[in-house]
């Protein structure tokens, strides 16, 4: 029998000018029903987000990130949404809004640590590469 299970996961992006449809990849939340698992990572280079989006109040924009970690803690500190069922405040996360914080499309994986999946998308869609940073 096999120890991998299904997750789905969105990336959390920034987009400071909805009309111009261009964002920036700043965390990831996943969901893995079967492990009973809800979290949310964020990574986000504040030298290439103020060059992407000058004048984005970052303190906001980290206050809009603490919630949905909130929410996928679950429970009164993450208000009427954190009181929801797991599955419901995944969805109710990634539903499609207009606003500077947005997911991507829900996307579907295997894994056997949710844990380690996060970190490994993370890493994947939103870590600035090294030989960027170094520039």
């Amino acid at each position: 029998m096999s120890d991998r299970h299904s997750f789905n996961y969105a990336v959390v992006r920034v987009v400071p000018h909805i009309e111009r449809e261009e964002f920036m990849n700043v965390g990831v939340i996943l969901s893995c029903h079967a492990r009973g698992f809800l979290d949310a990572a964020f990574e986000v280079d504040e030298k290439r987000l103020a060059a992407f989006a000058p004048g984005l109040d970052v303190n906001e924009l980290q206050a809009h990130l603490k919630a949905i970690r909130l929410i996928c803690e679950g429970g009164y500190k993450g208000g009427a949404i954190g009181r929801l069922p797991r599955r419901a405040r995944f969805d109710w996360l990634v539903a499609p809004r207009s606003t500077i914080v947005q997911t991507s499309p829900v996307h579907a994986g295997l894994c056997s640590d949710p844990q380690q999946a996060l970190a490994h998308l993370l890493r994947k869609m939103v870590s600035t590469p090294p030989e960027i940073q170094n520039r």
